[in-house]
């Protein structure tokens, strides 16, 4: 049988995601005896054409280079998974979904007629059809390591849906809204950091992006009971996920 061939791109984002699997180190080693990694610019220039059998893609399509080369990507990927907030979502990047941004243009560059870019940022799945979304700001490498495990043995990867205050009960966290009064995004957010944040007495952020099935109509009266307003609720959830949570706000 010949060795399955793993690629990992990068669009518009941080490279933090693509690190993430460089950080797995004695779990990478073990990987690159089942696979041949044909195409990872961070860790070595050697790239081998493709097709290829699993495909990691980071980041937004923000240029129209961006969605061609996604689409070109897609059609040379047996699997495709697009792993990262700024791929699955849109990043920090999309803020500018909610602007003008041929006015940002005119404001940070000497020249704005050389800038080729769209006028949104969005995720790879707006282009192309994705078999897996990894989300996270940046993602678990518990979780990558288990979704190219799961595509390498021809199974679905076994990835919870579930929100992050499940994650806290399930760590013990005494439950910081309640407790506290600490605004918080954990109950519609997309569970994976392990709780990290309401550990450490902080309100989730949202950095995995909407959970399953979330209830942001619910959260946001309790944003406002613990003294947030309007222009606070908004700024929280116009992160790493804004888009996604702006449709969740809208549905």
């Amino acid at each position: 049988m010949s060795v399955p061939t793993l690629a990992v791109f990068k669009l518009a984002s941080c490279d933090g995601c693509q690190l993430t699997l460089l950080d797995c180190e004695d779990e990478l080693l073990t990987l690159a005896g089942e696979v041949r990694i044909a195409h990872f610019l961070e860790a070595s220039s050697a790239v081998t054409p493709g097709p290829y059998d699993l495909a990691l893609v980071e980041g937004s399509v923000t240029t129209p280079a961006d969605a061609e080369r996604v689409r070109e990507i897609r059609a040379q990927s047996r699997h495709l998974v697009t792993i990262g907030a700024c791929a699955t979502a849109g990043g920090i990047q999309a803020l500018r979904n909610f602007a003008d941004v041929e006015e940002f243009t005119r404001a940070v560059y000497a020249r704005p007629d050389y800038i080729d870019v769209l006028a949104t940022s969005t995720p790879v799945s707006d282009h192309v059809d994705v078999d897996f979304e990894l989300r996270g700001c940046p993602i678990d490498r518990k979780q990558l390591l288990e979704v190219i495990t799961a595509y390498l043995a021809g199974r679905k990867p076994d990835i919870p849906d579930h929100s992050v205050c499940f994650a806290c009960k399930r760590r013990g966290t005494v439950c910081v809204t309640v407790a506290h009064g600490t605004p918080c995004l954990g109950p519609v957010t997309h569970a994976g950091c392990g709780a990290i944040c309401p550990a450490y007495g902080r309100g989730c952020y949202g950095c995995f992006g909407p959970s399953g099935s979330p209830n942001l109509r619910a959260l946001i009266p309790l944003l406002h009971r613990d003294g947030m307003d309007d222009r606070a609720v908004e700024r929280l959830l116009r992160t790493f996920n804004a888009p996604a949570f702006d449709k969740e706000v809208r549905s």
